[in-house]
């Protein structure tokens, strides 16, 4: 899936916060080696490996596009690599802090790739992830209702993609089974205010909209983006409007 970083910073404000505050759950460690599963443009991990001298990082993601915009932080101690989620969760190498922020809700099946990302871990190793509670947010609703419905999809061939974000509860349990300890599991709402629906539309365009338009050509595609504009349109009458979208962040450490 082709993304475009341009149009993912255009939000980088609204973006930005939930990785300070899943950051500020790490407990400051010296010389450690991290690994930042779907690093995306690189600047999280950059800012992350200044925080923890003398750390080595790795950023891995399968976008050739946001790795390109990554290679300006290249440095002896923080390297980039193209490569999914799953393959990196399946490799034997050990890390003294896994870190995930706003990606492993791309990755499928959390059931059986939670416990491999827990097995990454050395003994002690923090573990600290971000995702947005997509089921809960109304803009993911609105495309999900349009995904079932005629003609929309047949114009995506019966193409969806079902969220694979599990609940808090869920998550504790997986965490608590692979021998993980001082765990903290919140939500939290950051709110959007956006000007007109214009606004919001674009702010998912960038991330969750992606698959959707990427199977959609030509008038098909005007007419998709016209309905679902509309339809945010009909949700959110009065400007400025508040967007109370919803992330899950969790934090652990392996025994």
């Amino acid at each position: 899936m082709p993304w475009n970083p341009d149009l993912y910073d255009q939000y980088k404000d609204v973006r930005y916060q939930p990785f300070y505050d899943l950051a500020a759950l790490i407990r400051p460690e010296n010389n450690i080696k991290a690994i930042d599963l779907g690093c995306g443009t690189g600047e999280q991990a950059s800012i992350l490996q200044n925080k923890l001298p003398g750390s080595v990082f790795l950023g891995i993601d399968s976008s050739p596009e946001m790795l390109e915009k990554a290679r300006k932080y290249e440095h002896e101690n923080l390297h980039f690599k193209l490569q999914t989620i799953e393959e990196a969760a399946q490799s034997e190498q050990k890390w003294d802090l896994v870190f995930s922020n706003a990606a492993l809700q791309w990755a499928d099946d959390h059931e059986k790739l939670f416990p491999e990302i827990i097995g990454l871990l050395s003994s002690g190793g923090q573990l600290a992830i971000q995702m947005p509670v997509q089921n809960e947010n109304i803009l993911n609703q609105i495309l999900m209702q349009m995904t079932d419905e005629e003609p929309y999809a047949s114009y995506l061939n019966h193409f969806k993609r079902n969220s694979p974000v599990l609940s808090m509860d869920e998550y504790a349990q997986i965490l608590f089974d692979h021998g993980i300890q001082d765990i903290e599991i919140f939500q939290k709402v950051y709110p959007i205010i956006a000007d007109d629906h214009e606004a919001l539309y674009t702010f998912i365009s960038g991330t969750s909209l992606l698959p959707y338009l990427e199977r959609l050509e030509g008038e098909q595609k005007e007419k998709f983006i016209r309905e679902f504009k509309l339809r945010i349109a009909q949700r959110f009458t009065k400007y400025p409007a508040i967007y109370a979208f919803k992330r899950t962040l969790m934090y652990g450490r392996k025994k």
